[in-house]
């Protein structure tokens, strides 16, 4: 199967433009509409997704909730907030607010919202005028922003529910490999760091990046029909070994139809992301990759990013074969092969975040006795 196109309107972002239009109706001045999520395992507060009447304040931007402490303050009562002029922050370290200041906006209603008792995310509004969420009543701004987290709530589902089910999937076959765990981890978070990096440049949003991070895990489930003896074999694999774990990508294809009409997600709008990273993140840009061998460009960006994430990660784990290289090994690997078989805007644009792969790798380290065979070796 051909990879799907790559580009395009994103899907999100235009249910949420058109919903601002329907608040707009009950809210004068209401020039913005924006929903940041929170990553509870680091602490992360990203931008997601937006409709901005003019200039965006915010896009691909992320940072650590504790450094917003008016946000921290929300989140630990649990209660929403309105500020009739924004100007009362103009003294503030916090950048979030210059930012909104230096764009013109001048009032906002905030609030926050959990799931499983956890923060997942905070919805806001935004106005260029002052006073300007003080006409409706408390109650009725606060089922307008429930309205907004529930529409962006449903568009995530799919792609966390598919997560979900690969993750199941592997412990109800028993497979303990690299792709158990903690790799699934680090490798989807180095993927949306790629992703924010790239995305600017490459025409995309906040959505594509976080939808990376969701699918990434996705990326080599047709593993899981490949057999223990080759999957865990403590030794490269023979030629004809090689052929057949190189089958992974077709039965990976065939898992992801199974799982959308399972899921009832035929429709959905990034199922085509993820068949495109399962069907390509093993092409290389110079045309030496499988199973199609794409060159450059014709390899959708999102696998051109997975394919970086999944090698960085291979490279600094352990292996049967290989001690865990160290990150400036791995970094000097990967320029190496940046323009030959990886993409090289990606792989610059993880060198770019050393600090944060540093956190991540802290955050999500192996259990001791992990360590199966690579896939980006065949």
């Amino acid at each position: 199967m051909p990879p799907e196109p790559h580009g395009g309107a994103t899907p999100v972002r235009a249910q949420l433009e058109t919903l601002h239009r329907e608040l707009g109706l009950e809210i004068e001045g209401l020039d913005r509409v924006a929903v940041a999520l929170h990553d509870s395992a680091t602490g992360g507060l990203r931008t997601f997704v937006h409709s901005t009447h003019g200039p965006a304040p915010f896009a691909l931007y992320e940072v650590p909730l504790e450094h917003v402490s008016s946000l921290v303050e929300l989140a630990e009562s649990g209660t929403d907030r309105i500020v009739d002029d924004l100007r009362v922050f103009a003294g503030s370290p916090s950048a979030h607010s210059r930012l909104l200041l230096s764009r013109g906006f001048r009032s906002s209603y905030t609030r926050p919202f959990f799931e499983g008792g956890r923060l997942a995310a905070f919805v806001f509004f935004d106005s260029l005028r002052t006073g300007a969420f003080r006409p409706p009543p408390p109650w009725r701004l606060a089922a307008l922003a429930e309205l907004v987290h529930l529409r962006v709530a449903a568009a995530l589902a799919p792609a966390r529910s598919l997560r979900g089910a690969v993750a199941l999937a592997r412990e109800v076959t028993r497979l303990r490999d690299e792709e158990t765990g903690a790799h699934l981890e680090r490798m989807s978070r180095y993927a949306r760091l790629i992703a924010r990096e790239v995305a600017g440049r490459e025409g995309r949003d906040d959505e594509f990046a976080e939808f990376v991070h969701l699918l990434a895990p996705v990326h080599d489930v047709g593993k899981i029909g490949i057999p223990d003896q080759l999957l865990l074999k403590p030794a490269r694999l023979e030629p004809g070994e090689i052929e057949a774990m190189r089958r992974h990508v077709e039965r990976g294809l065939e898992m992801v139809e199974l799982l959308a009409h399972s899921f009832e997600l035929a429709h959905d709008a990034h199922l085509g992301m993820m068949r495109n990273i399962v069907a390509a993140h093993h092409e290389r840009v110079d045309g030496s990759g499988y199973p199609a061998g794409l060159t450059g460009a014709e390899i959708p960006l999102e696998a051109r990013v997975v394919a970086v994430a999944d090698v960085f990660d291979a490279l600094t784990s352990v292996r049967p074969y290989k001690p865990a290289w160290s990150n400036d090994e791995a970094f000097v690997h990967l320029e190496e092969l940046a323009g030959h078989t990886l993409d090289a805007e990606c792989v610059h644009a993880l060198a770019t975040r050393r600090a944060e792969v540093e956190q991540i790798q802290d955050r999500f380290r192996d259990p001791p006795s992990s360590g199966a065979f690579d896939l980006n070796e065949v």
